[in-house]
């Protein structure tokens, strides 16, 4: 039964890992667009999305493990 709520947790944080990784690309797409103005942010943003990518592709990896 544990194997069953570790699946479940995972699957939460994975949905929320999803919203972060998403609002991140959502944040780098709106920076681009802005550019040149802020473009000294680039780096700032680029990191906070390839990050939460990580984490979310990391997560569905550790899901498919288990399932």
């Amino acid at each position: 039964m544990s194997d069953a709520v570790d699946v479940e947790a995972l699957k939460a944080a994975i949905k929320k890992l999803n919203a972060k990784a998403t609002q991140a690309k959502m944040d780098l797409h709106d920076l681009s667009e802005e550019l040149p103005t802020h473009w000294e942010r680039i780096p700032e943003v680029a990191k906070v999305a390839h990050e939460a990518h990580a984490a979310l592709i990391a997560a569905r990896a550790q899901l498919a493990a288990v399932s």
